[in-house]
C-alpha cells in the first residue's frame, strides 16, 4: 500500500513567547498537522503546557492537532482536551497499562481520534491486542521529556513489526514516529512504515521551514 509522508512540527521546539507566528509559519511551509506535547513533570521529568495552549491554538489554525499526552491518569483529562479542539489525543500504554483499551475508547466517545504511544523499551507485545483501536500508533524514538534527542534505531525494527500487524488488522492506522527526526532519520523511518514523522528542532530550528518540512518527506 502506498502511504504519503505527512510532517507533524512539534510545537515544543517553538517559540512560546511567538507561539501564533510559530504555528502560522508552519502552517504556510506544508505542515500536515500539529503535535502537541503536553507534559505534567510527573510521568516525565518536564513540564511544557496544558488545555488553554491547545484551545489557543485552535482558535488559529485548520491543521489537526496531534495532542501526546506525557501525563499520569490521562483519562481524567480526555474531556477537557477533546473539548480544547484536539483531534488527535494518544496516551502512553506506560502511563496507563490497565486502563488503556478503556482509554482509547473513552477518546473515541468524544468523537477524537484516538491512539496510544510506547516508549522505546516497551515491547509491540504489551500493546498488540489494543492496535485495532487506533486511529495512530506513536512509537518514540527517543525517551520522553526533552527536545533535541539523539535518534533511538532500535525501534525502526518496532515500526517494521506494527506496521506488519496494522496492515492486516487495522489498514487506515497512521504510524508516528517522535524524536530525533531530521532529513536522514526520516528516510529509515518511512521505509520502516511510519506516515507521520514528529520534527521539533528540524523544522522550528531551521530559518526555511519550507525546505526542512520537504526535506522530511
Amino acid at each position: 500500500m502506498e502511504r504519503s509522508i505527512k510532517v507533524a512540527p512539534s510545537v515544543l521546539s517553538a517559540d512560546f513567547a511567538r507561539m501564533g507566528e510559530e504555528i502560522k509559519s508552519v502552517e504556510l511551509a506544508g505542515a500536515d498537522m500539529i503535535h502537541m506535547d503536553v507534559m505534567d513533570g510527573v510521568f516525565v521529568p518536564n513540564i511544557t503546557f496544558g488545555i488553554k495552549m491547545v484551545a489557543d491554538v485552535r482558535k488559529i489554525t485548520k491543521l489537526p492537532l496531534d495532542c501526546h499526552l506525557m501525563i499520569v491518569h490521562p483519562e481524567k483529562y480526555v474531556s477537557e482536551f477533546a473539548k480544547a479542539g484536539a483531534d488527535y489525543i494518544t496516551v502512553h500504554y506506560e502511563a496507563c497499562k490497565e486502563s488503556l483499551a478503556e482509554t482509547l475508547k473513552l477518546i473515541k466517545s468524544f468523537g477524537v481520534k484516538c491512539g496510544l504511544v510506547i516508549n522505546p523499551d516497551t515491547p509491540v507485545s504489551c500493546v498488540e491486542s489494543e492496535l485495532a483501536l487506533c486511529d495512530m500508533v506513536l512509537v518514540m524514538s527517543v525517551f520522553p521529556g526533552f527536545g533535541g534527542q539523539k535518534f533511538i534505531a532500535d525501534v525502526l525494527e518496532k515500526c517494521k513489526e506494527i506496521r506488519g500487524i496494522l496492515d492486516e488488522s487495522n489498514p487506515s492506522c497512521l504510524l508516528e514516529i517522535d524524536g530525533g527526526i531530521n532529513s536522514e532519520t526520516a528516510k529509515l523511518a518511512a521505509a520502516s512504515g511510519c506516515d507521520v514523522l514528529v520534527a521539533g528542532s528540524s523544522v522550528f530550528g531551521k530559518a526555511d521551514r519550507a525546505e526542512a518540512i520537504e526535506s522530511l518527506k
